[in-house]
């Protein structure tokens, strides 16, 4: 079974800069793209960027400019460099792979999570 472990969460201050991690324990199938989603507060799970295997990069409009997504298919791990961080970045940091195989039904893998915390 494929576990995803994220790492690099913490408080900083406005501002700041943190990067995460997400590294995977399994070998994920090759036709796939991982990414970060974040949830704060009273609010709904939202998608801040994406790759792909081919290491095509997207990125939610909020982060645009400031965060910037990466991968090492070598170490199966995944990083997400996040600068110029803002108090409203405050939320729970999620790891996602979604596998979409070829005449096969796609699925998901998701770590635990990491509390990045911004304060003003």
């Amino acid at each position: 079974q494929v576990h995803l472990v994220e790492s690099g969460g913490g408080l900083v201050q406005a501002g700041g800069s943190l990067r995460l991690s997400c590294a995977a324990s399994g070998t994920i199938f090759s036709r796939n793209t991982m990414g970060w989603y974040r949830q704060a507060p009273g609010k709904q799970r939202e998608l801040v960027a994406q790759i792909t295997n081919g290491g095509s990069t997207s990125y939610a409009d909020a982060v645009k400019g400031r965060f910037t997504i990466s991968r090492d298919n070598a170490k199966n791990t995944v990083y997400l460099q996040m600068n110029s961080l803002k108090p409203e970045d405050t939320a729970v940091y999620y790891c996602y792979a979604h596998v979409n195989p070829i005449f096969r039904p796609s699925y998901d893998y998701w770590g635990q999570g990491t509390q990045v915390t911004v304060s003003s």
